[in-house]
């Protein structure tokens, strides 16, 4: 394989309801060698469960070193992908919304089959909460606070619990007399990246 190909970071745009983008990243994530590299930018309201579970464990099996950065919003199932991440990046603009896990259905089912998913349901939220407490390394009570009724959380907040890493947006430089950018420094703010292994 070619070197500069071998090096080159590649980089996945989780946009939209994760259900209908599943097949599109995870070939994207396929094409990362195994515990190779990749920045994932996610503006997501969430989807199916059972795509977040996929693509979560799509990351951690294959050892993927993940940097996930939530450009606009992380929402409901979208969460488990980013909390799969090695390294996570929020902005003091980045929403991310927790809350009790829905189900719908618009199949006509028995009263067997529907009580068989109620069942199956209760057991898939729970387990799939400790998941995400997990992934995030954080106990499962300090996350219900958010979980129940379900709330907004900004990228501010999410910084400060220790989970992201909180990056200012950098202003745009100012051209100088000489039509030349002056090189401007603006002040960022960076918080420690929650890691999990």
């Amino acid at each position: 394989m070619d070197v500069a190909k071998r090096n080159k970071s590649v980089e996945i745009a989780l946009i939209g309801d994760l259900t209908d983008n599943e097949v599109e990243v995870t070939e994207r994530l396929l094409s990362v060698p195994a515990g190779g590299k990749c920045t994932m930018f996610i503006d997501s309201p969430g989807g199916s469960p059972y795509s977040a579970i996929s693509l979560t464990t799509l990351i951690r099996l294959r050892g993927l070193q993940v940097t996930g950065i939530v450009t606009g919003e992380c929402s409901s199932a979208a969460l488990w992908p980013f909390a799969a991440c090695l390294h996570r990046v929020v902005t003091p603009f980045s929403v991310l919304l927790f809350h009790p896990m829905k189900w719908q259905s618009e199949e006509h089912v028995s009263l067997e089959e529907a009580a068989e998913w109620a069942r199956h349901f209760h057991h898939l939220e729970s387990e799939m909460d400790n998941l995400l407490a997990d992934q995030f390394g954080i106990r499962r009570d300090e996350m219900a606070s958010w979980m129940q009724p379900g709330r907004y959380v900004s990228g501010q907040e999410f910084a400060e619990a220790g989970l992201a890493e909180l990056v200012e947006l950098m202003p745009i430089p100012s051209p100088s007399r000489n039509g030349h950018a002056k090189s401007t420094r603006s002040r960022m703010t960076k918080r420690q990246a929650a890691t999990t292994h």
